[in-house]
């Protein structure tokens, strides 16, 4: 009996129909898809994306040169150079972060003691090749210029929890 059962079952597609029914049900239902490029997503304010370089209000880059966010980093994506100034305060030559390395862990956001090396919201960026992603401290710098309004409001939305 349980063979003659089995092979109904089977000739009149009974798998096939209840698959076919619950794609019916889901075919009408509210779709819940992102359509990306068009649509996007609310972001925290603590998104970690594109790295990126404050200055003071007054225009004098924030970074001291403590290195703090170079020892810190576990991918050993960044590398900082130090020279002294003429008034005897210390700022980087050179403050390069390798991206294909990195992994946006945000230890290096958090070691610096004068929130010069911040995480942006931007996630949206590409390079064709290597060098592309290879961001050096004018780079750093200009993409902090670029988002300072958003950066602050982030800082400031962030603080009450620091």
């Amino acid at each position: 009996m349980k063979n003659l059962i089995n092979f109904f079952k089977s000739f009149l597609l009974l798998e096939l129909l209840k698959g076919m029914s619950v794609t019916g049900r889901y075919f009408f239902a509210r779709h819940i898809t992102v359509e990306y490029p068009e649509e996007k997503t609310p972001q925290s304010f603590r998104f970690r994306g594109l790295h990126a370089q404050r200055r003071y209000p007054n225009g004098e880059e924030r970074c001291i040169g403590c290195k703090l966010c170079e020892a810190v980093c576990p991918a050993l994506a960044i590398k900082i150079e130090v020279a002294e100034r003429e008034d005897g305060t210390r700022r980087t030559t050179r403050y390069d972060i390798d991206l294909v390395k990195c992994i946006f862990c945000g230890f290096c956001e958090e070691s610096c003691p004068v929130d010069a090396i911040v995480e942006t919201r931007v996630f949206e960026y590409h390079g064709e090749s290597r060098g592309d992603l290879y961001y050096t401290k004018p780079m750093l710098l200009a993409m902090g210029e670029k988002y300072e309004e958003q950066i602050a409001m982030d800082r400031a939305a962030d603080a009450k929890y620091r």
